[in-house]
C-alpha cells in the first residue's frame, strides 16, 4: 500500500450518478478512484485485488528508445525507454492491429500520476511482460490530458462494466477500437486475492485465439448499450426544467452530505470541488433572506476556511494540493494541478467579495503567487502540474510528499532565534511549530503511513488562530503574525535546496483558459493591475502559440522547449470542447477586468468556431470532440458531470448567456436553452452531479444584468465605478464600458448604448435588465445599492 491510505472503492453509480461530485473525474491521482487490479469485460475474465506500492520508476536510458521518443508529451516520454513496442494513438497502430489481427492494449495515464509510475516500474519495464505486449498485442500509450476524448470513451466502458475506474487505465480493444476488457492498475504477479498483469495478458491472448468471435460479438453488444446509455438529447422536451426546483434539490443534496465540523462534502478523501462552492455562493445570493440562503453561504465560507488552514494548502510555497486523504484536510495527496489553482483563486476571491474578510483575499493572492513562481512559462503560458513524489535528497529514490514535509529538528535548526517578550522561553521555531501543529513524533498518523516512510515528519496545518497563539505566549497578534511570516519565508528558502518534484511542462489550452480567469477575476476583485496583466499575458500566449489563424481553431497542447521556447507536436493536437469553453470564459473575464474589447471580439469568434465544430444540431448541447478528430472511436460523448473541472457544457451555457448580454444575438440565447433542455434528464435525476449547470439554469431563467458605465476608460471616475462593480458579488451580469464612440465594437453590437448619456460630464452607470435601464448614478455608493437590490 502507499503511505497514503486509499479511499474505499466507489461504484460508478455512486461516483457519477448518486454521490456528490468528488473532483476525481479529471486530473486526479488514481488514488481517488479504484486502483485495484479490477478487470471489466464483455465476457468472462478474471477479477483482481490491490497492489503494493513500490518506489517511483526510473527510466533505463541504456536501452534503445521506442517510438515514443519522438513524442512531445512528458507522459509518453516517461515510457520511451520501456522494453515495449509502444505506439502513440494513431492510424499506424490501428492499421497494424488490423493487418496482424491482434488486439490493441490501450494504456492511459498522465505524467504526475503516482500509480501510473508504479505500473511502469513493475510491468512496463519488465522484459518478459514487454515481450508479451510487443508480440501478442499492439500496445498504445495515451496521455489523457492530450486526448481527453479517448480517455472519456474508454473510461465510460471501464466504469460501466466494473466497480470503478481510474488511472492508469488499461483497456483491451478490437482492431476496430471497440473495448472488450478493461481495468485500472494491475500488479505484475498473481497474489492470494488478485490476478497479476502477466496472467491477464496470457488469458486475453488465449481468449483472442480461441473465442475471438464471441469477444467481438460481446464487444459490439456492450458498445451498443453504452451508445444508448450515454445519449444526451432534447428528445421531445421543449423547455429546460424549473431552475427553482433544480436549485433547491441540489442544495438539499449538498446539505445532507455536508461535514459540519471540517467543511467539505465527504468523509475521506476530500476534494476542493470549486463547482460546488460556486453553486452555494449563487444559491445564497438568490435566497439571501432565507435560512437556506444563510446556510449555503456558511457552508461555502467554512469549507474554504478549513481548507486554507489545513495541510491541503501549502503554507510555505502556497497553492493547493490535489486532495486530502482525511476528513480534516490535514494530510494531502501532494500533487498540484493547474486547474485547481485557477478555480480556487476565483472561489477565494468571491469569498472575499461576499464576506469582506481579507483572510480569503490573502489566500487567493498566495495561490497566484505560487502559479507565477512555479507553473508559469516566460512567454505567459501556464504548465499543467507538479508531481507528488520527489527524492528526499539527491540520488535517493523519490517518495511522495518528500518536498513538503518537515521534522522538528529541521525547523529548530532553521529558526533558533529567541522570541523577545514571550511569557516563557521560546524560539521562533517553537512558536511556528506550536501554531502549525508540528510534533517530535510527527503529525502523520500510522494509518496514513503504513510503510513507515514518514515517521517523524510533519505537514504544516494551522492549529490555532493568531489570537490564541499570541495569548498562549503573552505576545501581540501583530508580533506573532510577523514572526510566523518570517519563519515561513526561511523554510521556503531552505526548501529551494531540496530536489523539486517533476514538473509537467505541457501547456493545455483549456487549463490556460481557466488560469486566465483566475488572474483576471482575482485582479479585478482586488483591484490589482499586475494580476490582470498576468491574465493578459496568458491570453496573448494562447493567441500566439495555441491558435491557428487560418482555420480559426485552437490547438489543445504546446510544450516548453529548451531555452524558453515553445514547441508543438506535428501534426498539431487540435482543441476539444473544453479548450474552447474555458478559453472563451477566460476571455470574457479578461474583457471585464481590462475593458480591452479585442478579447471580447476574439471570444465571439471562438464561440462561432465552437458552435460549428461541436454543436449537436439535432439533440442540442455540445459534443466533447470534433466528429473528424474522433473518427473511429465507438462513442461521441457529451460530458455530463461537473467534477474537478466543470463540464464544458456547463461553462458553455454560462458563456452563451454572457455573449448574448454583450451582443444581443438571440441565437446564443436559443442555443443556451437547447443545451439546458438536452441535459434536463441528467439534472432532474441527480442535480448535485451538475451544480455548475444548475447555476447556469438559474441564470437563464432569471434576468441578466447589463451594467453599463458611460465614461472614458482611463478616467478616475470611470475606474471608481468599474471597481465598485468588481467589489460586489453579482455573478449573473455583463460589465460594459461605453466610451461614447458609435463605431466601437460594442456600440455596433448593442445600439441602445448610444442612447445612454453621461450626467454633467461625469462617468455615469446604468443597470439594464430586459432592455430597460435604471436611473443613472454617478457615485460608487449609489451604484453599490443598485447592484445589491
Amino acid at each position: 500500500m502507499s503511505h497514503l491510505s486509499p479511499p474505499p472503492q466507489k461504484h460508478k453509480g455512486e461516483h457519477k450518478g448518486h454521490g456528490l461530485p468528488r473532483g476525481s473525474e479529471r486530473g486526479s491521482s488514481s488514488r481517488d478512484k479504484d486502483r485495484s487490479a479490477s478487470v471489466s469485460s464483455s465476457g468472462p475474465m478474471p477479477a483482481g485485488g490491490k497492489g503494493n506500492r513500490t518506489n517511483y520508476p526510473q527510466s533505463a536510458p541504456q536501452r534503445a528508445p521506442n517510438r515514443l521518443i519522438n513524442e512531445k508529451s512528458p507522459y509518453l516520454l516517461q515510457h520511451a525507454y520501456n522494453p515495449v513496442d509502444w505506439y502513440p494513438w494513431g492510424q499506424e497502430a490501428f492499421d497494424k492491429a488490423k493487418k496482424e489481427n491482434k488486439p490493441i492494449f490501450l494504456s492511459v495515464g498522465y505524467s504526475t500520476c503516482h500509480w501510473c509510475h508504479m505500473m511502469e516500474e513493475e510491468s512496463f519495464q519488465n522484459e518478459e511482460i514487454g515481450r508479451l505486449l510487443s508480440e501478442d498485442f499492439v500496445s498504445v500509450k495515451v496521455d489523457r490530458e492530450e486526448r481527453p476524448d479517448v480517455d472519456k470513451v474508454y473510461m465510460t466502458f471501464v466504469q460501466a462494466t466494473s466497480s470503478g475506474g481510474g488511472w492508469p487505465m488499461s483497456v483491451w480493444l478490437t482492431p476496430g477500437l471497440q473495448p472488450f476488457v478493461g481495468g485500472t492498475y494491475f500488479p505484475p504477479d498473481d497474489g492470494l486475492t488478485r490476478v497479476g498483469f502477466r496472467t491477464v495478458l496470457l488469458r486475453i491472448r488465449e481468449q483472442w485465439k480461441q473465442n475471438k468471435n464471441t469477444l467481438l460479438e460481446n464487444s459490439q453488444r456492450v458498445t451498443t448499450a453504452l451508445l444508448a446509455r450515454s445519449e444526451i438529447s432534447m428528445g421531445d422536451r421543449q423547455l429546460p426544467p424549473s431552475a427553482a426546483t433544480m436549485s433547491s434539490r441540489c442544495f438539499q443534496q449538498l446539505d445532507e452530505g455536508y461535514d459540519e465540523e471540517y467543511g467539505g462534502f465527504a468523509e475521506a478523501p476530500k476534494f476542493p470541488t470549486p463547482v460546488i462552492l460556486n453553486f452555494l455562493f449563487s444559491y445564497w445570493l438568490g435566497h439571501r433572506l432565507t435560512q437556506d440562503g444563510s446556510r449555503a453561504q456558511q457552508m461555502a465560507l467554512h469549507t474554504l476556511k478549513m481548507m486554507a488552514n489545513g495541510g491541503i494548502r501549502d503554507h510555505i510555497g502556497q497553492g493547493f494540493h490535489r486532495y486530502s486523504t482525511d476528513r480534516q484536510w490535514h494530510i494531502p495527496h501532494f500533487e498540484k494541478m493547474l486547474y485547481d489553482q485557477a478555480q480556487l483563486a476565483v472561489a477565494y476571491s468571491q469569498a472575499f467579495q461576499i464576506s469582506g474578510d481579507e483572510f480569503y483575499s490573502d489566500v487567493a493572492k498566495g495561490i497566484l503567487q505560487y502559479v507565477s513562481r512555479s507553473l508559469s512559462h516566460r512567454s505567459g503560458g501556464f504548465y499543467s502540474a507538479e508531481d507528488a513524489d520527489s527524492p528526499p535528497e539527491r540520488g535517493m529514490r523519490p517518495k511522495e510528499g518528500a518536498f513538503y514535509v518537515w521534522t522538528v529538528k529541521e525547523v529548530q535548526q532553521l529558526l533558533p532565534e529567541p522570541v523577545v517578550g514571550a511569557t516563557e522561553p521560546l524560539t521562533a521555531g517553537q512558536l511556528l511549530m506550536k501554531h502549525y501543529g508540528l510534533t517530535e513524533a510527527g503529525n502523520i498518523s500510522p494509518s496514513q503511513d503504513p510503510k513507515g516512510e514518514l515517521q517523524g515528519q510533519n505537514v504544516l496545518t494551522v492549529r490555532y488562530s493568531l489570537e490564541l497563539t499570541a495569548a498562549r505566549f503573552g505576545l501581540e497578534v501583530e508580533t506573532v503574525q510577523t514572526l510566523l511570516e518570517t519563519g515561513l519565508e526561511k523554510l521556503l528558502q531552505a526548501r529551494k535546496h531540496r530536489p523539486r518534484p517533476h514538473l509537467d511542462s505541457k501547456m493545455l489550452a483549456a487549463w490556460n483558459g481557466l488560469m486566465v480567469s483566475g488572474y483576471a477575476v482575482t485582479g479585478a476583485v482586488l483591484g490589482l493591475e499586475k494580476l490582470v496583466s498576468c491574465a493578459t499575458n496568458g491570453a496573448k500566449f494562447l493567441k500566439r502559440h495555441m491558435f491557428d489563424v487560418a482555420s480559426g481553431r485552437l490547438m489543445r497542447t504546446c510544450y516548453a522547449g529548451s531555452g524558453g521556447t515553445v514547441e508543438h507536436s506535428n501534426p498539431p493536437c487540435w482543441g476539444f470542447l473544453e479548450d474552447y469553453a474555458f478559453v472563451v470564459r477566460g476571455l470574457l473575464d479578461l474583457y471585464e477586468a481590462s475593458q480591452e474589447s479585442a478579447w471580447l471580439e476574439w471570444a465571439l469568434r471562438l464561440q462561432d468556431t465552437q458552435d460549428r465544430l461541436f454543436w449537436d444540431s439535432q439533440g442540442g448541447g455540445y459534443f466533447c470532440s470534433e466528429a473528424e478528430l474522433g473518427a473511429g472511436l465507438p462513442l461521441r460523448l457529451k460530458d455530463d458531470q461537473d467534477g474537478a473541472e466543470p463540464s464544458a457544457n456547463s461553462v458553455s451555457a454560462h458563456n452563451l448567456l454572457r455573449l448574448h448580454g454583450f451582443t444581443g444575438h438571440k441565437d446564443w440565447l436559443d442555443k443556451c436553452a437547447g443545451l439546458l433542455t438536452a441535459f434536463s434528464e441528467r439534472m432532474r435525476r441527480v442535480p448535485v452531479a451538475l451544480p455548475e449547470m444548475v447555476r447556469a439554469l438559474s441564470a437563464h431563467q432569471q434576468t441578466l444584468k447589463q451594467i453599463v458605465i458611460c465614461g472614458s476608460p482611463q478616467a478616475k471616475d470611470t475606474k471608481a465605478l468599474v471597481q465598485c462593480v468588481h467589489s460586489v458579488y453579482v455573478p449573473n451580469k455583463v460589465l460594459i464600458v461605453a466610451d461614447g464612440d458609435p463605431s466601437s465594437f460594442l456600440s455596433r453590437q448593442l445600439p441602445f448604448l448610444s442612447t445612454l448619456r453621461r450626467l454633467e460630464d461625469r462617468a455615469t452607470a446604468y443597470v439594464c435588465e430586459n432592455q430597460a435601464c435604471s436611473l443613472p448614478v454617478t457615485e460608487p455608493c449609489e451604484l453599490r445599492k443598485l447592484l445589491l437590490q
